[in-house]
């Protein structure tokens, strides 16, 4: 499998490009519209055609790509049926199996940063998007966040995957790229060491995050699938 790790530097977000080396078909999950032009380049250079943008989650921080990339490449958008983007191609559920030449795609639903957070499952490794960090985790104190949700389904969809998964999550603050199931359920701050979903959820509650900087631009756009609203005059 082609695997590419790429950074947005202004929001620290990760996109995924994943590709099958028999058939050269791809698929990016959490594309940012800033960077669409780089990924063109990228799978132009690696010769390969982009079948699905997959999405974690409808963000709140950026705008996502899937939109530029459907109307440019004709690729297909993937999102959960309750992530409130109507405007994708495909309305999954947990437990959908999408191929992509040679690769095979499980999907979980892991709700509790937004209802529609997605992960997924390929082979020995996890994209958690803003469900799990690497020593953190999506917070819950907006956009239908709900920290008991959350704990839910990070200990029953992600902590009960085999302990050397690797996990790649949608963002990361410290530059941390990589880390594992085994290591989250040890040493994450706010989960690991056995941490009870009361403690999980006293902790939420106590964050005091300021207000998403570029949510109320960011949220309308992404479930218009990254196209932003016309703006109009007089």
């Amino acid at each position: 499998m082609i695997f590419k790790q790429l950074f947005e530097p202004d929001t620290f977000t990760y996109t995924y490009l994943l590709g099958c080396e028999r058939t050269r078909r791809a698929v990016l999950i959490d594309p940012v519209a800033t960077e669409v032009e780089h990924y063109i380049s990228l799978l132009k250079e690696l010769n390969l055609k982009l079948l699905y943008t997959m999405e974690t989650h409808v963000h709140a921080d950026h705008i996502t790509g899937s939109g530029l990339l459907r109307e440019w490449l004709g690729s297909k958008g993937v999102v959960h049926r309750d992530a409130g983007a109507m405007c994708a191609d495909l309305l999954v559920t947990d437990g959908i199996l999408l191929q992509v030449g040679d690769i095979e795609i499980e999907v979980r639903h892991t709700p509790g940063h937004t209802n529609g957070c997605l992960s997924y499952l390929v082979g020995d490794r996890v994209f958690t998007g803003d469900a799990l960090f690497i020593g953190g985790c999506g917070r819950t104190d907006f956009q239908q966040g709900d920290a008991g949700r959350l704990y839910d389904s990070i200990t029953n969809k992600l902590f009960t995957l085999p302990p050397d998964t690797l996990v790649y999550p949608g963002h990361d603050y410290n530059g941390n790229t990589v880390s594992s199931i085994k290591q989250e359920i040890a040493k994450n701050p706010r989960l690991g060491g056995g941490k009870s979903r009361e403690e999980f959820i006293a902790i939420m509650n106590e964050l005091n995050l300021p207000y998403p900087k570029y949510i109320d631009r960011a949220l309308p756009a992404n479930q218009a699938c990254g196209r932003e609203p016309a703006v109009r005059h007089g």
